[in-house]
């Protein structure tokens, strides 16, 4: 069969630009990496084998420009585009003109991001497609009206959520009628400046739930899942710490997990790597559909360190147009795997961000052990875009042996010149309560309401694990 391109563009920056790039290479492509003015000294730029300028630093005029980007393409010669996360990866409107201009877009169809990406028509294609929904409206809500009498129905606390959101924005809560009336005009205004669509539906608010998700490859023909991720610890509903697999579910809970999972990208005959989120509800012990992402997604690599899977290459070997390699039977869960994002904020101010000159970095080694960043020395971390410096991954044969080993990683892994999240994930890291998987999506929050970040060696006493003393955490330079 002959390949379908041999050139791939990275329509992205920092840490899942250079990891694009290096599956790439690894299946003999050539790469080409864009930037902006604030990204010319970036990684990525230096080791693609092609960099094209697309504008300003800020994301508008550059990585979210649909007209530089294709420009871009046009100019090195490229046959694909890989959109990575983030940006213009789940725009089916960048997708369709991609396939118009007669490249290959590295994901799903324009049809699945339009369906999947909605969340109201996520939720009809869950429903229509046998998979447990959260209660709430079955589309959108028109009016506060309706929505009033909806809720009487679905019951209060209720969210309010954002139809074209993401990344956990766009979502309100309100806990009777009055309040709902009064959100319900701040959502819609919210999401319409936000996304460009101001549509909004609405879902039964959990009280104590855990963000559980399952990664799904497909080739428009048939898909397969990589088992689940748990993302419970988040802050303002921004995932933090992420962990494969979910340590509290049964194996008859997870089997039916992903076995909904596959049914609802089965539906929609998905193409490439994609995640469909749930709630689980601990009490309950139930789970319930609630958006997919239809993109690589941050987190992606635990699953591959607890499956050995390479998913952006799968992903590209898709859009390659080989059919799907895996059968089911063929993927293993093995061991637990743990990330932990590291951002450049400083989590004891108020996780202020902390951009500039980055003058040194230690990266963690050993078995088991892997960093995925676009950082380097003497790398200026610019203001202009998301905080995410890398990801810090370990896997082991159990979770106990992985905590272990991130505690140990975290002890190695330096970045100076620049506030990071490192301090933060070093005191969870020896909680009592994580060590436990004691924890919901509303857990981090009020953890760090109680807890100094400078107290991080007290509470390793309470483990059944050794911990190194060399758990204080150190000053970073300013």
């Amino acid at each position: 069969m002959k390949p379908a391109f041999n050139k791939i563009l990275v329509a992205n920056r920092g840490e899942i630009a250079v990891r694009i790039i290096r599956a790439a290479r690894e299946l003999g492509l050539q790469t080409v990496a864009i930037y902006s003015d604030a990204d010319a000294e970036s990684l990525a730029v230096q080791m693609a084998d092609e960099a094209v300028h697309i504008g300003p630093a800020r994301a508008s005029k550059s990585y979210l420009n649909v007209d530089a980007v294709l420009e871009a393409a046009a100019k090195s010669g490229a046959g694909a585009i890989h959109p990575g996360y983030g940006f213009l990866s789940e725009n089916a409107d960048f997708a369709e003109r991609i396939e118009a201009a007669g490249l290959v877009f590295v994901g799903p169809t324009p049809h699945a991001i339009r369906t999947m990406g909605d969340k109201a028509a996520a939720r009809a294609a869950a429903m229509r497609a046998g998979v447990p929904t959260v209660p709430g409206s079955v589309g959108v809500v028109a009016d506060a009206d309706e929505a009033a009498a909806l809720a009487e129905d679905i019951g209060y606390p209720i969210m309010i959520k954002a139809s074209a959101g993401g990344g956990g924005r766009g979502i309100r809560i309100a806990h009777d009628e009055s309040e709902l009336r009064l959100q319900f005009a701040t959502a819609t205004a919210e999401a319409k400046a936000a996304f460009g669509n101001g549509e909004v539906y609405l879902e039964r608010f959990i009280r104590r739930a855990r963000h559980i998700e399952v990664q799904v490859l497909g080739d428009g023909q048939r898909a397969v899942h990589c088992f689940e991720r748990e993302c419970s610890l988040q802050r303002r509903r921004q995932k933090v710490w992420e962990e494969a697999p979910c340590a509290v579910i049964s194996e008859q809970t997870r089997a039916e997990l992903c076995e909904s999972a596959l049914r609802l990208a089965n539906a929609v005959s998905y193409r490439g790597a994609g995640t469909l989120e749930y709630l689980y509800d601990d009490d309950s012990r139930e789970f319930f559909f609630i958006e997919m992402n239809t993109r690589i997604q941050v987190e992606h690599p635990i699953t591959e360190m607890v499956t050995g899977i390479d998913l952006v290459k799968e992903m590209i070997r898709i859009a390659l147009g080989f059919p799907l390699s895996l059968k089911q039977d063929d993927i293993r869960l093995q061991g637990t795997a743990i990330e932990v994002r590291i951002n450049a904020e400083n989590a004891a101010k108020g996780f202020i961000p902390s951009p500039g000159l980055v003058t040194h970095v230690v990266v963690p080694g050993g078995p088991g052990v892997r960093f995925d960043s676009m950082l380097i020395p003497g790398y200026r971390v610019p203001a202009y875009y998301d905080s995410l410096l890398g990801k810090l991954i370990v896997h082991d044969r159990d979770r106990p042996s992985a905590l272990a080993r991130m505690r140990c990683a975290l002890s190695e892994l330096r970045v100076e010149g620049i506030d990071t999240t490192i301090e933060l994930h070093q005191a969870l890291s020896v909680d009592a309560a994580v060590a436990k998987a004691d924890f919901h999506t509303g857990f981090l929050e009020a953890w760090l309401e109680t807890h100094p970040l400078a107290r991080i060696a007290p509470a390793a006493a309470e483990l059944s694990v050794p911990v190194s003393a060399t758990f204080t955490a150190e000053k970073e330079v300013a």
